[in-house]
């Protein structure tokens, strides 16, 4: 299973987990994948934390850290906006009709002391304002990979990066994003199919891996959307791929950071329980169907706004959702969702990330060994 992006990262496996929980990260890593913290949400207080923490359970293990970087949304032009300037642009409408829904789905209101640390907890860190002062705390640490899940990494980024022997990797959605990344220096293209959870363009992974193989070669890609076996992964290298982005198999993992109620409706879930959303971010991601999108999808309901600000919309909805969620047929457990992909209907058990790793590494090589074997057995 040996490729060019293990020797890039200096891993067994060529499996990267994009988590947003360091149980995973760190999991993933000692079991001789790559782990990937998503840090979008990061304080670069709460970074410094993690990353150490990180560092010490994986004993100098590789290890790797993913932003957002679009380059459309709001206050872009001014580099970024602060937090005031966040809550005075949510507009009376939006607010009203979130309002609405948690007063008829019953949900309770926050304890007073968690009310600011809600609105903070719908940052996100995607302007240079934001995101560089988390650069500055990983690149202090000893990441191995930065990689971009929206937008094209900065030259500031790439520079900056390859000057300290840090790998990058972005996500491209279409063949146009490849190769702009591709001109813009980045070490590896992940090509993310329509399958994924979070955001996602419209493009299957089947369709999209190869054309993006052969549109940025030699650079290495990994395929991402609708991975979570062995089996896939076999199909994702059958592709042209060098090896696999996974994000939605570790939300079900002992380690994972999901929310029980949320949990145990990923377990519970099908193929066709996902959508694709602009209701917690602004921007189309999938995500988990559930009471959340279906408001958000009526003929009536307004326009999602822009990231960041629909991020910061729903912040203490999402909190209240969250807290309230762990009554059964509650209305904050209609409402409950998070980011998934389609392969959500194949999570049907809970397993220990490293054992998700060594599962996936097994079956790859009985799919290997058995191609191996038809291909011999039409040579004789």
């Amino acid at each position: 299973m040996r490729t060019r992006v293990c020797d890039m990262l200096g891993v067994e496996f060529p499996i990267l987990a994009f988590s947003h929980c360091r149980d995973v990260v760190a999991a993933v890593s000692g079991a001789g994948g790559f782990g990937v913290l998503g840090a979008v949400a990061h304080t670069p207080e709460h970074l410094e934390i993690d990353l150490t923490w990180i560092e010490e359970q994986t004993k100098g293990r590789p290890y790797g850290l993913d932003l957002l970087l679009p380059t459309k949304y709001a206050g872009v032009e001014e580099g970024g906006i602060n937090r005031e300037a966040v809550r005075q642009l949510l507009p009376p409408e939006q607010q009203q009709f979130v309002d609405d829904i948690l007063h008829r789905y019953g949900v309770p209101e926050l304890p007073e002391d968690l009310g600011d640390a809600a609105f903070r907890g719908g940052s996100l860190s995607i302007s240079p304002k934001g995101y560089e002062p988390l650069l500055e705390v990983a690149f202090a640490h000893g990441i191995r990979l930065v990689a971009s899940a929206l937008g094209p990494p900065p030259p500031s980024l790439i520079d900056r990066a390859h000057a300290q022997d840090v790998v990058v990797a972005a996500l491209a959605g279409r063949k146009a994003h490849a190769e702009r990344h591709k001109a813009a220096g980045v070490d590896i293209i992940v090509a993310q199919g329509t399958e994924a959870g979070g955001h996602t363009g419209e493009i299957s992974t089947m369709v999209l891996v190869p054309e993006v193989v052969d549109a940025v070669a030699p650079t290495p890609v990994l395929a991402a959307g609708g991975i979570a076996t062995g089996r896939q992964m076999a199909a994702a290298m059958a592709l042209g791929a060098e090896g696999v982005w996974c994000g939605s198999v570790w939300l079900t993992t002992e380690e994972a950071e999901t929310m029980p109620a949320v949990k145990e409706k990923f377990l519970a879930a099908s193929s066709a329980d996902t959508v694709r959303s602009r209701s917690l971010t602004g921007k189309p991601a999938r995500m988990l169907r559930s009471a959340w999108t279906e408001e958000w999808d009526r003929v009536d309901a307004p326009q999602p706004l822009a990231m960041p600000l629909q991020s910061a919309l729903v912040a203490e909805a999402q909190l209240r959702i969250n807290r309230s969620a762990t009554k059964e047929g509650s209305g904050a457990q209609q409402l409950a969702n998070y980011f998934v992909g389609q392969v959500v209907g194949q999570l049907d058990r809970v397993r220990p990330a490293r054992q998700v790793v060594l599962d996936m590494v097994t079956e790859y090589a009985e799919v290997a060994e058995a191609f191996a074997s038809q291909v011999a057995a039409s040579q004789s």
